[in-house]
């Protein structure tokens, strides 16, 4: 039966872009960076296409790359080898301007800290993303005023982050990352600032948009209860990403 996606998405406002056409896919991807006495090997041949609509989590040690990954796959960062492609388009043969529209549009991006402007209010920080893509400014207010609703915080919309708890402002960014309806939102430790019941409220709340609005979303995280959420599981060592069982991912992210 066909799944009704208007009342799907009508929690969060807005019916998300990914589509199985626009699939993330990695192929042998490669980051290097120069250091002292010679060069240091992030990523190596690494090959990767995580399932659309679905939460995907990347465990692994500190310092293993997770973060350098979504900066890539997020286009923050140029690999030194190989091709990010979504929908078959790769991403980094476009020019640096039309990257950047790619990225705004189409990438959703949550971090371990909020970045949210301390001169702007919940509603306002969530609709920068969409003015900034050139959207018309009622269309994007109205949006952005459901997606407050949908993370619980309709009733904060006119609040500074000053005055915010440190989830709700975390929960705020989530809003932002979802203004321009992105193929993909990737998160980045997003509960590594947050105390266990912060954290859980923020777990549940990727989760649910995974499973109501069907976006796809990137974790890279320490957090073993965010893993074991995951539908599925990779752990990243040595450079390359090996699937894990998400019962078991806790083992690997600490």
């Amino acid at each position: 039966m066909k799944r009704d996606r208007g009342r799907e998405g009508g929690r969060a406002g807005v019916e998300p872009a990914s589509a199985p056409d626009e699939a993330l896919e990695v192929r042998g991807l490669g980051k290097v960076y120069p250091s002292p006495g010679g060069e240091l090997t992030v990523l190596e041949n690494l090959d990767f296409r995580p399932r659309p609509r679905t939460l995907t989590a990347i465990v692994g040690a500190s310092g293993s790359g997770k973060s350098t990954l979504l900066h890539v796959l997020g286009t923050l960062d140029r690999p030194t080898a190989g091709t990010v492609t979504f929908g078959g388009r790769n991403v980094f043969a476009l020019s640096s301007g039309e990257r950047a529209r790619f990225r705004n549009r189409s990438i959703g991006f949550v971090f371990q800290f909020h970045h949210l402007l301390p001169e702007f209010t919940a509603l306002e920080n969530v609709m920068m993303p969409g003015l900034i893509a050139g959207r018309k400014r009622y269309e994007v207010a109205s949006e952005a005023v459901k997606l407050l609703e949908s993370v619980g915080l309709a009733d904060r919309a006119a609040h500074r982050p000053g005055e915010l708890s440190g989830g709700e402002q975390q929960r705020v960014a989530v809003a932002r990352a979802l203004i321009n309806r992105p193929v993909l939102l990737l998160a980045d430790e997003p509960s590594g600032n947050l105390d266990r019941t912060n954290s859980e409220d923020l777990h549940a709340l990727l989760a649910r948009l995974v499973h109501e609005r069907g976006q796809s979303t990137l974790v890279a995280t320490h957090d073993e209860r965010l893993a074991a959420r995951a539908d599925e599981v990779y752990r990243l060592e040595g450079g390359r990403l090996q699937p894990v069982g998400a019962a078991t991912a806790g083992e690997t992210g600490r």
